[in-house]
């Protein structure tokens, strides 16, 4: 019982996929850092540790501005591969493995380590005869970042490539279910990273998709193993 405790607690300060991880306005700094440098004497022992992560899901609230900005130019966007995307605007994401390790904040830095997974699934922009597929979303937790492969019209543009900043500051309280199976982290703000803009802008011949710009929020649900 007590090392499924922990396994909560690292799916809620790991997980920080969306949250932990995330950094602010200038990405800069992230609230998964704390300023701290790892001990002289080595790296110290976990507070806990997932080697495997498996299912369920990341689900982002598109923005209003967002699906607004992609009305205006005319772009519309879609699931790829397992993504499903609802009428009410909620993109979801399966996730497909990982790994997560959670140090006890102050003791190394950063304290949140690990990548998050979701293979086989991503968001799609069309528009002017052009289509735009980012999918295999990776999450690093440490560097506030998710990466995903590029495609343009079926052809690869760019692998691993930063697409979006995670925003944490609006992150909510860890929460869990009822048998305590399942762990939810909410609130963190997806943005668009510059590298990202870039290709947009130049593949679909704008210049409107900036750095910083709110794609939604997100909302990410694991198994705890309890």
């Amino acid at each position: 019982m007590n090392l499924r405790l922990p396994s909560a607690l690292l799916v809620a300060g790991a997980l920080a996929f969306t949250a932990a991880a995330c950094g602010d306005d200038d990405e800069k700094t992230t609230s998964n850092s704390t300023g701290a440098a790892s001990s002289e004497k080595g790296t110290p022992e976990p507070a806990a540790k997932i080697d495997d992560l498996t299912g369920t899901s990341t689900k982002v609230t598109l923005d209003a501005g967002f699906v607004e900005a992609l009305t205006s130019l005319k772009v519309t966007p879609g699931p790829v591969g397992d993504a499903t995307i609802s009428k009410g605007g909620v993109a979801t994401f399966p996730i497909t493995g990982g790994n997560v390790t959670y140090f006890t904040p102050g003791s190394v830095d950063p304290y949140v380590q690990g990548l998050i997974n979701h293979d086989g699934a991503g968001l799609s922009l069309e528009a002017g005869g052009k289509k735009v597929e980012l999918e295999n979303f990776d999450v690093d937790p440490g560097k506030s970042v998710l990466t995903g492969d590029v495609s343009v019209d079926g052809e690869e543009a760019a692998a691993d490539a930063p697409l979006f900043f995670l925003d944490g500051r609006t992150l909510q309280p860890l929460r869990t279910n009822a048998d305590g199976s399942k762990a939810v982290l909410e609130g963190t703000t997806v943005k668009l990273k510059q590298e990202a803009a870039d290709l947009l802008n130049m593949t679909f011949g704008i210049d409107a998709l900036k750095a910083g710009l709110v794609i939604g929020v997100a909302k990410i649900t694991v198994n705890t193993g309890a």
